[in-house]
């Protein structure tokens, strides 16, 4: 009988300890560093923030050391080992430079930058210092992805003709106000169309075409967009995302052989199904937990920064560069840009 490769990821658990800074305390670095705290033996050492206020309640909920009226003073702990940056898409780029600046590795939230330029200079700066510097698109890091990737590099699939993934949840217009924004980077791709691209550069080895259409919001950010690529292999990919309706966020990829689901929500700890051309299911893969998946990302980030890596195989920096040129291109031919990309 046919079956699925085991993952290679470890447990979170066994990372070694790193101590964090968390730069802006917003809701997905609670997210995060609760994940961290339950699942890891990292910890959460000090937070920074522009509000005192905002640090301390962080501080209060989470049980770190030290609260931080500033990121500056946060990137320049002598107790932090590394820093998470999870501020909007805008200001990725201007706090990665801060904390490489200061000596300290980095793992940036996604999307990385807002455009490739950025990314590019964060990713010089890393380079030219020798520092670790991650995009914390977790879903790269999961254990279930592993199982997909396994599969593609044993061709098990036979070879890959489609993919197809979407991302789809209400977040306008009655969503977080940064969505809106173009001063901020919002819309739709950078925060949620990023999940099915990234998948299907993974799935497809890169991109030799990229159609885009779409629709923007009253504010000029992108509200929809269905994306259309196509690999060096001649896979292609069906990618949709939009901040107006909730849809199924599942993910496919069908080969010459088999085929591979992903139950339920393709980004989070989930289901991988084998299924052969008449839909008989020969194989699954049940994930470990289905709760704290971004603990991933950072026990993958710790296990470099002991071992003096400076990038991620599961996503190295060139791949996240490439990405955000994708990011670029389907925005332009959607006629989005943001204040100052110059």
């Amino acid at each position: 009988m046919t079956t699925l490769p085991p993952t290679r990821i470890p447990d979170p658990y066994d990372a070694p300890a790193i101590r964090w800074g968390v730069l802006a305390p917003g809701g997905i670095a609670r997210a995060w560093a609760t994940a961290l705290h339950a699942t890891t033996r990292s910890r959460v050492v000090a937070v920074g923030s522009r509000s005192a206020e905002r640090a301390e309640a962080f501080l209060a909920e989470l049980g770190a050391e030290r609260a931080h009226g500033s990121y500056e003073a946060l990137v320049d702990d002598p107790d932090v080992d590394a820093v998470y940056v999870a501020s909007p898409h805008s200001q990725h780029h201007d706090h990665a430079l801060l904390a490489l600046g200061a000596g300290k590795p980095v793992l940036v939230e996604k999307a990385f930058t807002r455009n490739a330029t950025e990314a590019a200079a964060v990713i010089d700066a890393a380079r030219a210092r020798g520092l670790l510097v991650v995009e914390a698109m977790w879903a790269r890091f999961l254990p279930h992805v592993d199982v997909v990737r396994r599969c593609l590099e044993d061709g098990l699939l036979g070879e890959v003709v489609t993919v197809s993934a979407d991302h789809g949840q209400r977040l306008y217009p009655d969503g977080p106000q940064r969505l809106a924004d173009p001063a901020l980077a919002g819309g739709a791709l950078l925060d949620l169309g990023v999940y099915p691209v990234s998948l299907a550069h993974l799935v497809l080895g890169g991109f030799t075409d990229v159609r885009a259409t779409g629709t923007l919001a009253a504010t000029g950010v992108d509200a929809s967009e269905t994306i259309a690529v196509t690999g060096p292999g001649g896979g292609f990919g069906t990618l949709s995302s939009t901040m107006l309706a909730k849809t199924p966020c599942t993910a496919s990829v069908s080969g010459t052989r088999l085929r591979l689901e992903v139950d339920g929500v393709f980004y989070q700890p989930n289901v991988v199904r084998l299924l052969d051309p008449d839909d008989h299911e020969l194989d699954r893969y049940e994930p470990p937990s289905r709760e704290h998946g971004l603990a991933y990302e950072a026990a993958e980030f710790a296990r470099l920064l002991v071992a003096g890596r400076t990038e991620s195989d599961l996503l190295p920096l060139d791949e996240t560069l490439a990405i955000m040129r994708v990011l670029d291109d389907v925005r332009r031919q959607l006629g989005v840009g943001f204040p100052g990309e110059g």
